[in-house]
């Protein structure tokens, strides 16, 4: 007997806490003021079970405002410059990018890898675990672009270095995989690499005596940063999307 996979439930109360709605008693609350509507009709019972259908954003209210996105959610962000990948450090830090409401969400997001605070672009947030692993396992080879900017002059020689798979940066013992380098100008090119050790591509010009002077991501996989998403900006990724990551669609 064949038939559609079930639905999971939840109660509403958790479900709105979890999203960062406020405590189960605020949920409550915010039921019995009549301010949770679903397909039209007002639940005043925050005990109730309400089914995780992908449409339930665009069925169910809160205070007048559409549901935020479910569980499983992923996110593209404009990361600018100045902006820390973190939770606890000081200074700006991306999840402050976010609505306040989003920073309380359980499962938390996360940043998929990191950009430094000097580095702009394209960084993805998640909530789902198993995604973020898929992504940054070095068995998918996700591939990333960066737009640099450097010092000096390119010698010529840089491109035969870092596609080599021979070159080794300081302090480490293994060389890194093969890079791919685009020159566009004396001191612009881009780089595509699968790898993602610390400060990589500015390490990567150190060995080879030059110094990056700027340094933005435009490209996870084949999914581009869009060219309408401006810096400190977020979008809510479709499945498009995600398959670009992996270099699908």
């Amino acid at each position: 007997m064949s038939g559609k996979a079930k639905v999971p439930s939840v109660r509403l109360d958790r479900l709105l806490a979890n999203l960062g709605y406020g405590s189960r008693r605020e949920i409550q609350m915010l039921a019995r003021a009549g301010t949770i509507v679903l397909d039209g009709a007002t639940l005043l019972d925050a005990d109730r079970r309400i089914a995780l259908d992908p449409d339930l954003p665009a069925r169910l209210t809160v205070q007048t405002r559409p549901l935020d996105p479910l569980p499983g959610v992923a996110l593209m962000l404009h990361k600018p410059l100045g902006v820390t990948c973190s939770h606890k450090e000081a200074g700006p830090l991306v999840y402050g990018l976010l609505p306040p409401r989003w920073r309380r969400r359980e499962p938390p997001l996360s940043t998929v890898g990191r950009l430094d605070k000097e580095t702009s672009g394209l960084l993805l947030l998640t909530d789902d675990g198993a995604l973020l692993h898929r992504i940054i396992s070095p068995k998918a080879s996700v591939s990333k672009r960066y737009q640099v900017t450097l010092d000096r002059p390119l010698r010529g020689d840089e491109g035969a270095i870092f596609s080599s798979g021979t070159l080794m940066l300081e302090g480490e013992e293994k060389p890194l995989l093969p890079v791919d380098l685009e020159v566009h100008g004396p001191t612009s090119a881009a780089v595509t690499l699968t790898e993602g050790r610390y400060h990589q591509v500015r390490r990567m010009f150190a060995a080879v005596g030059n110094h990056v002077t700027a340094l933005h991501r435009d490209r996870v996989g084949a999914l581009d940063l869009p060219a309408d998403l401006e810096p400190g900006q977020y979008r809510v990724m479709g499945e498009e999307d995600v398959a670009r990551v992996f270099g699908q669609g």
